[in-house]
């Protein structure tokens, strides 16, 4: 700001004839004004006919307090403060793409969309204009916005971090009505934080699915898990065994549809066809697949893995499918094999004992016959390039045969068999993703001492480390956690219309998407959490 004033005692009209001395005022790092005189702007000798001269008006410049971080949900990791009016959209603002970065295009009719202001393109930027740009270095999913000399510039190195700012930037706006002055510098702590959704028992129509995706998107979450094959049904439109598909479900073009929207909000989907144990769809089209103790107990939805035909029918699928998703990952299942719950495997199903051993030798049991199931599934999927994903109490310790090591655990539980500690995977090098049925299970109907998770205690008490119950592993292990996911489980399908479920998830997997973003001690209380976000979500 700029003051002017007159040095020397008050003389009256004619003093104006006499020097005038410019003092200006220049901004200290704290904000105060400190004044240093300048050069004279005029000086005229007095006498007999001088004429003063005239000074310029003064014209005050507008000061502003040093900005704070945007408001979002997850909150911005860095912000670096400036003095400045911030930005906020206008009529003659636009949002265009810097030279090179045709491929924001997507990124750019999406914003303006949102905000209101028009897509321009690749052109230059204007006054007032969003640009958005792709620049090399920088962490996956990473982006830098700054807001200065009223405009807004989002740079990343990928298309997936200029989105997460474009996420910010319409956050912000929602929330106060503008971005502050300054520059964010952000990036998500773990690569892999979603939400995982059971299809299988609970038939949710496309766009349903579709608009969990678009909330996924505006929270920076990037995974989509789908568990669409179960012992209630088969939900996904089938040309190689159309036999095994339930009346409800999604056709081959929903799922297109639904892949699509993904792609434009950086979403990946995960489907999962879930074997050996869960195949209760498949084997009501296949009676014969059904795995027989030795007193002729039939435990609904296992397969008998002794038999080629059970690997034959799920290879056939698991080629279908990897076709139709492009994803970078694929869950192959691998939980509650219930051949592996009895008290004694070998006695209970001697036939799968007598496979183990011809296939590993005199010592090999049950477990590892399971194990070669599930590397056998690996080894189908695996020249696709996608990665591998089983839950954990699919692997197995003390077997003359072991899990592929590219295959990482999915670690819900350490109540099944065969489930061990977390550390136990973790020591092992396995790398781990966090779906700790503690805090992170919805499950339909609240059935086996399940209660809904709340947003609250997800904030307050869990972080990615928290994998098995509420103790957290050491932190030397935290890279090898590549994340969590939010999963709803419809096991008493008709406890919760899908408008209910999508109701009832909303705030904790809002609170996993901070956690998983920065899984540091939150700034904002609770409650000042939950307003924010019901701001920012809309």
């Amino acid at each position: 700001m700029m003051r002017y004033s007159i040095r020397g005692p008050h003389r009256g009209p004619a003093f104006l004839a006499a020097t005038v001395t410019l003092v200006t005022v220049t901004a200290c790092s704290n904000g105060s004004p400190s004044g240093t005189p300048s050069t004279p702007v005029a000086a005229a000798s007095s006498g007999p006919g001088a004429t003063a001269p005239t000074s310029p008006t003064p014209t005050p410049t507008r000061t502003h307090p040093l900005s704070v971080a945007p408001r979002t949900v997850p909150a911005v990791r860095a912000h670096e403060p400036a003095r400045g009016p911030g930005w906020r959209p206008a009529p003659t603002t636009g949002v265009v793409l810097a030279a090179n970065a045709g491929g924001l295009a997507d990124e750019g009719k999406l914003i303006a969309g949102e905000l209101g202001i028009p897509y321009r393109g690749a052109v230059a930027p204007g006054p007032g204009d969003v640009e958005l740009a792709l620049g090399a270095g920088g962490a996956p999913e990473s982006y830098t916005l700054t807001v200065r000399d009223g405009r807004v510039r989002i740079s990343g190195p990928d298309e997936a971090g200029v989105f997460y700012g474009t996420r910010t930037l319409k956050q912000s706006v929602r929330a106060t009505g503008a971005v502050p002055e300054g520059t964010v510098t952000d990036r998500p702590a773990k690569p892999q934080r979603g939400l995982n959704l059971d299809t299988a028992r609970k038939h949710f129509t496309a766009g349903w699915i579709e608009d969990r995706i678009r909330e996924m998107g505006d929270l920076k979450l990037n995974q989509l898990g789908l568990h669409f094959s179960d012992d209630q049904g088969f939900r996904i439109e089938s040309d190689s065994h159309p036999e095994i598909v339930s009346a409800q479900h999604l056709t081959k073009a929903e799922v297109r549809r639904i892949l699509a929207l993904a792609a434009e909000r950086h979403v990946t989907v995960v489907p999962e066809i879930d074997s050996p144990g869960h195949l209760g769809a498949v084997i009501d089209a296949h009676p014969g697949l059904q795995l027989r103790s030795a007193t002729g107990r039939a435990p609904r939805g296992a397969v008998d893995i002794s038999d080629p035909e059970a690997a034959r029918i799920v290879d056939d699928l698991l080629r279908e499918y990897t076709r139709l998703f492009p994803g970078a990952y694929w869950h192959l299942g691998a939980d509650e094999y219930v051949a592996l719950m009895a008290k004694d495997p070998e006695a209970s199903y001697p036939q799968l004992a007598r496979a183990a051993r011809a296939r590993y030798g005199p010592d090999a049991r049950v477990q590892d016959l399971a194990t070669g199931w599930l590397n056998d599934r690996a080894a189908v999927v695996r020249p696709t390039g996608k990665t591998l994903k089983a839950w954990n109490d699919g692997f197995f310790a003390g077997g003359v045969t072991t899990a592929a090591p590219d295959i990482e655990a999915e670690y819900w539980t350490g109540k099944e068999y065969g489930a061990r500690n977390p550390a136990a995977y973790l020591s092992a090098g396995r790398k781990v993703v966090n779906l700790n049925d503690e805090y992170l299970y919805y499950v339909l109907g609240q059935p086996n001492d399940f209660t809904y998770p709340t947003g609250r205690r997800i904030y307050e008490q869990w972080t990615p480390l928290v994998l098995r119950g509420t103790s957290p592993v050491p932190v030397s292990y935290d890279p090898q956690i590549l994340g969590a996911r939010f999963a709803v489980w419809c096991d008493l399908s008709g406890a919760q219309t899908p408008a209910q479920v999508a109701d009832g998830i909303r705030l904790p997997l809002t609170a996993l998407a901070q956690k998983v973003w920065d899984p540091a001690r939150p700034d904002m209380t609770w409650d000042q959490f939950r307003s924010l976000a019901a701001k920012v979500r809309g």
